[in-house]
């Protein structure tokens, strides 16, 4: 039986982020069991397409496959957010994970669009939390809706649960147009700190999510992310990898 895109997930470089050789990146990739990656700005500069060849070079060669990018926060800057979709398309990526910012998505998100339309690659608008644009569900359906089929929600689970939501029911309440997930868990303090545990022995209800991403025919890219222990990250993303595959 083939593996659901809800299972089938790989791992967000940031998790990586101390660790800037792409080689020494994509040996931590295969090493704690995954062979996907979206690779964020701690190991490539977006700008410089002309370069970008040799980093993807390196993970294929590795066994590596780079499945999405980001998070990159658009603007509407067509000369700069072109570069990323070049990129994008080098690597061979279906995703872009996004920001916008609440002064500037009016206008970025249609110039945006037009790139989608020309490369062929779709957003992903990451949430991040309650203290950040796009934490919360209208600000994100509105976004969607001016965005068009072009336009999804990459589902980060931690973030969800931070701005007070249920990623459960995000699931069933995006079904359709969630492009990407990032498999992340938060414990929180009384003071409503949080802090980075293994997925799914925290706040999230990691089966019940996996499952109505399935009933909701999720065919997007997942990734996991723990931004802890950015030192020796392989420990406990092997352990996260582990939790995944138990469900």
């Amino acid at each position: 039986m083939a593996t659901s895109p809800a299972r089938d997930f790989g791992v967000q470089s940031w998790c990586f982020r101390d660790f800037k050789d792409n080689a020494t990146l994509a040996k931590m990739v295969k090493q704690i069991g995954v062979d996907k990656l979206e690779i964020s700005g701690a190991h490539a500069d977006f700008n410089k397409p002309e370069a970008f060849g040799e980093i993807v070079k390196i993970h294929q060669d590795a066994g590596v496959k780079i499945v999405s990018m980001g998070v990159q926060t658009f603007t509407g800057n067509t000369d700069v957010e072109r570069k990323w979709f070049e990129c994008a398309k080098i690597a061979g990526a279906k995703y872009i994970s996004a920001h916008f910012r609440v002064d500037s998505f009016t206008t970025a998100i249609p110039a945006v669009n037009k790139l989608c339309d020309e490369f062929g690659i779709k957003i992903a608008i990451h949430c991040h939390g309650g203290y950040m644009f796009g934490g919360s569900a209208d600000e994100l359906e509105y976004m969607l809706k001016l965005g068009g089929p072009n336009f999804g929600l990459n589902i980060d689970t931690a973030w969800c649960i931070q701005s007070g939501n249920n990623p459960v029911e995000w699931a069933k309440k995006f079904a359709g147009r969630i492009y990407g997930v990032h498999y992340k868990d938060f414990v929180f303090d009384k003071k409503g700190k949080w802090e980075d545990v293994i997925v799914g022995t925290g706040t999230l209800d990691l089966p019940a999510f996996v499952k109505e991403l399935e009933n909701g025919g999720f065919n997007g890219f997942a990734v996991i992310e723990y931004e802890r222990d950015a030192h020796d990250p392989v420990p406990k993303l092997t352990e996260c990898v582990k939790a995944m595959r138990a469900i």
